[in-house]
């Protein structure tokens, strides 16, 4: 026997049938409270697949920098779908949710990696709510526990190692390592250099524009934030850059400008980097045929296996070209600048960003404060006499004897 009722002609809600009237009118009821609080979802709209529900709802929705999505497509397809994409959005519940943080920790060894996918997950769980599929986002139970944010440590080379991968490089990228070194440079902002942005009579050079690569399509783009800077230039750095020009003159290229699509409008500067065939730089490209080998020669890694491809090589990451720029703020707070300024050449945007990372390359932290209270503490006037506390032997059960210090202070008892 079908159902005998049906709840009809509410606007918004798809119609509903019953076996029974008590049914209905319990329904009913219970779906009009929802409403007057504000809390009512068909549970029918809860019943799309999490992959269904991301490729046709929040996908297409994305929005931010193209490099923003493409990580939010990859975190999406590569780690969130295939775990709980067969989900329908109202089966998701916490215990699922757990269950999953803890496969992560399993399989993804970065913490703040670890972070993201779960604020990505957490992010498509709010737009369901905000859509009326979902009551709530289950990624905000109490019980669902995220993994604590890494107080993360940026390492640097011994100015050693830099200088030997300086010299080993061939010689049309050398100026890579020192505009990385010796400015703090950002890869994707080493290879988007035109010599327009040189300043040598006021010694500074201008950070406009980054390359970057989309599933290997290339275009330009402001650096990281959006924000174009200004950082100073010392001498040596200078003299590099014009050896360079003159030895590799600029290629002027064009490449789309904000995204890659074909369809972006087209910008044309001229790089102070190239490929010897005139084209832009490829940074993964890059770091497998010029930085991995140029680690090897330098004794960073291991030279290649005998019989191994020319791009296989032994993995880095903490080798990568931005250890080249931790190892610029480290020289920089170990000479004493200051971290305002630091940040401001690093691009961070905020001093506290440059702290964090980089506070383990200040080791007279806290010297100039104790070297400022010990003056003002020392001054000669109206001050008591220092005295050295000292601990003194019981001179029996439950008794205590005290001697004066040579100043006459107090001593600590035992």
């Amino acid at each position: 026997m079908g159902k005998r009722y049906k709840v009809a002609g509410i606007p918004g809600v798809r119609d509903r049938s019953f076996e029974t009237l008590e049914d209905a009118k319990a329904w009913l009821r219970r779906s009009a409270t929802d409403e007057e609080r504000g809390e009512f979802v068909d549970p029918r709209d809860g019943s799309i697949t999490l992959a269904d529900y991301i490729a046709r709802h929040w996908a297409p929705g994305r929005s931010g920098a193209p490099k923003t999505q493409d990580g939010q497509e990859r975190r999406t397809r590569l780690h969130i779908v295939p775990h709980l994409g067969h989900l329908p959005l109202r089966s998701i519940t916490a215990a699922d949710l757990r269950a999953y943080v803890a496969k992560l920790d399993g399989t993804v060894v970065s913490v703040d990696y670890r972070r993201g996918i779960l604020s990505e997950l957490s992010s498509v769980l709010e737009a369901a709510v905000d859509d009326k599929r979902l009551v709530a986002n289950p990624m905000r139970a109490k019980s669902v526990r995220w993994p604590r944010a890494a107080q993360e440590r940026r390492e640097a080379w011994p100015l050693e190692t830099a200088l030997r991968i300086r010299d080993v490089i061939s010689p049309r990228n050398r100026i890579a390592v020192v505009l990385g070194l010796g400015l703090g440079l950002r890869q994707g902002e080493v290879f988007g250099l035109s010599p327009e942005d040189i300043d040598h009579g006021r010694g500074v050079l201008h950070v406009r524009r980054q390359v970057q690569a989309i599933k290997g399509r290339l275009y330009f783009a402001l650096p990281k934030g959006k924000k174009t800077r200004v950082v100073d230039m010392p001498p040596t750095v200078a003299e590099e850059l014009k050896r360079h020009i003159a030895a590799f003159p600029p290629v002027e290229v064009e490449l789309p400008w904000g995204k890659p699509e074909a369809t972006a409008q087209r910008r044309k500067y001229s790089l102070l980097l190239t490929t010897r065939f005139g084209n832009a730089v490829a940074v993964n490209t890059w770091n497998t045929y010029t930085w991995k080998p140029a680690l090897a020669k330098a004794g960073v890694i291991r030279p290649q296996a005998e019989g191994a491809k020319q791009w296989q090589w032994q993995a880095a990451p903490q080798d990568g070209f931005h250890v080249l720029r931790h190892t610029f703020a480290s020289i920089m707070l170990e000479a004493g600048e200051s971290v305002v300024t630091v940040a401001r050449w690093l691009g961070h945007s905020s001093p506290a960003i440059t702290l964090g990372y980089y506070a383990h390359f200040m080791p007279e932290a806290g010297s100039k404060g104790r070297t400022a209270v010990d003056a003002l503490l020392g001054r000669t006037g109206n001050s008591m006499p220092v005295q050295t506390p000292q601990i003194l032997p019981t001179a029996g059960p439950g008794r205590s004897r005290s001697t004066s210090g040579s100043g006459g202070g107090r001593g600590l008892q035992g």
